[in-house]
């Protein structure tokens, strides 16, 4: 098969680029930047937040490969506080969003869209399913930006017959997220922070989050792939999560564990945008996609904390 990945430099869509290059199929990455951890995913460099009206070569003038058979669409400006700071990034995400499905639409092919979890807002439920999305708890402009992505997949499915599923992730981490010159993610930041004794500052001590290792994120996207190549349609909405909620000072504690140092720790109000409290329900990618999580949280952390420093320590970081 030949999967069309894009941001395909990013943590998710680096590892299952690579997962499926192992297993033997083609991939197509695109990105405005350059990959930092491999040379071996095939990439257009590409920025998709210009709005493309021609289709015929690919997106814009470029050409792509024919035989494209599905599209896994991850590329966006991820990063909430970043977008409440520039809040018209949440309009190239939607830009983006429509470039891909007008390049899937040209070609037939399904289109599985990667949201978030931040579509929920806080809404404080104790399990949160997928029905719960309220366009009025948007909590930040990057939360109105992954539902209005997710409207037009919907509306793409409804008005051209197009096949396709909405992922909702929640706050995955392991491997190929700790580039921190580019994106901070809080648990590299910690692992770089707490091993070299500077201090810290953990945003909403009550703030629980539903954490997910990035092999489990994968398994379920492959399993999505797999489906849909086969004819399956989903056109839906599952949440890909571990499904259990962690605190953020328990999550530093395991981390300045691992690391073998006590945190010099801050504890300050969530900020402006961000959500409190998500624990995802699971049941519909396990029923659909016989989805099950494997790796807990401090399983997680020990891998990703062991990668980090592996990647600090050979002056990558």
């Amino acid at each position: 098969m030949h999967v069309l990945i894009t941001g395909s430099s990013g943590q998710i869509g680096t590892n299952l680029a690579l997962q499926l290059l192992a297993e033997g199929h083609k991939v197509t990455g695109v990105d405005w930047r350059k990959n930092e951890w491999t040379d071996a995913i095939q990439m257009v460099h590409q920025n998709l937040a210009q709005r493309y009206d021609d289709f015929s070569l690919g997106i814009g003038a470029v050409p792509y490969p024919d035989d494209i058979e599905l599209i896994l669409h991850l590329a966006a400006y991820a990063k909430v506080h970043e977008l409440v700071e520039h809040p018209l990034r949440a309009l190239d995400n939607v830009v983006m969003t429509c470039n891909v499905l007008e390049f899937a639409r040209a070609r037939n092919i399904p289109v599985i869209l990667g949201s978030s979890r931040e579509a929920y807002g806080n809404i404080h439920l104790d399990i949160t399913r997928e029905d719960a999305v309220d366009l009025a708890n948007a909590a930040s402009p990057y939360a109105a930006s992954k539902i209005a992505c997710e409207a037009m997949v919907h509306s793409y499915g409804r008005c051209y017959g197009m096949r396709y599923l909405i992922f909702r992730f929640s706050n995955v981490y392991g491997r190929y997220d700790c580039d921190l010159e580019r994106m901070e993610r809080v648990i590299p930041l910690f692992v770089q922070k707490i091993s070299k004794g500077e201090p810290i500052v953990v945003f909403g001590a009550d703030k629980v989050l539903d954490f997910t290792y990035v092999d489990d994120c994968l398994a379920g996207i492959r399993s999505a792939i797999d489906r849909m190549l086969g004819g399956q349609a989903f056109n839906t909405v599952i949440n890909l999560a571990y499904g259990k909620g962690s605190n953020l000072i328990d999550l530093t504690n395991m981390i300045a564990e691992c690391v073998g140092r006590a945190p010099v720790m801050t504890v300050q109000p969530a900020r402006a945008g961000e959500v409190t409290r998500y624990v995802a329900d699971i049941s519909a990618a396990q029923v659909q996609l016989g989805y099950q999580p494997k790796v807990p949280l401090a399983e997680g952390i020990r891998r990703a904390t062991q990668f980090s420093l592996d990647w600090f320590d050979n002056g990558s970081g």
